[in-house]
């Protein structure tokens, strides 16, 4: 019998605070039973297994960020684009630590496809015209700001700028500085 109440989106919104919790890789079918004070057994009934779970987890985190993204470059270009997309990736992996790690979880190619993913590149890309990039320079600025925000923020995420100064919000805020000025004057082969 299927426990009322008990939906595969709701199991996967719970799986995500979940993994804001105790992260990520602790996110088990067995976790998500333990939380809902139910058998592992009547959760097979909305979720294969926990390669599932992840996968639904990965999906709503970059709908997610997706959203937020497109909130914030509303009506924004150039410095100002960059810094407010970069800004949602940083926010959102302080607020939701477990999510922004399963938005980099491995899809396979049919859920990548079918993800806000393809969302994301866009909007990166729609901030690169702003810089006049064209191909291939285009996709190694994409690349590159990719690197940079997830570099930061796992880096930062770990306590890795906690112990010294300057505050980790200055080095930030010039790292954007940095990036802009690099896009405006990107070298030529």
């Amino acid at each position: 019998m299927v426990r009322a109440g008990l939906t595969a989106e709701r199991l996967v919104r719970a799986g995500a605070e979940l993994a804001d919790e105790v992260g990520f890789e602790q996110v088990t079918v067995s976790a998500l039973a333990r939380r809902f004070d139910v058998k592992v057994a009547s959760l097979y009934s909305h979720l294969k297994n926990s390669q599932e779970l992840k996968t639904g987890i990965a999906l709503l985190a970059l709908e997610e960020l997706a959203d937020r993204a497109a909130d914030a470059l509303a009506g924004r270009a150039g410095k100002d684009a960059l810094q407010a997309f970069a800004n949602v990736y940083r926010d959102y992996a302080q607020e939701h630590p477990g999510r922004y790690e399963a938005a980099r979880f491995r899809l396979d190619p049919e859920a990548a496809a079918a993800s806000a993913g393809g969302r994301h590149a866009q909007m990166t890309r729609a901030i690169l015209r702003g810089y006049d990039l064209t191909e291939p320079d285009q996709t190694h600025a994409v690349r590159l700001l990719g690197s940079v925000f997830h570099g930061y923020v796992s880096l930062e995420s770990a306590g890795g700028f906690s112990h010294s100064a300057p505050d980790s919000q200055e080095s930030w805020t010039r790292i954007l500085d940095a990036l802009d000025a690099l896009l405006r004057n990107w070298p030529t082969p």
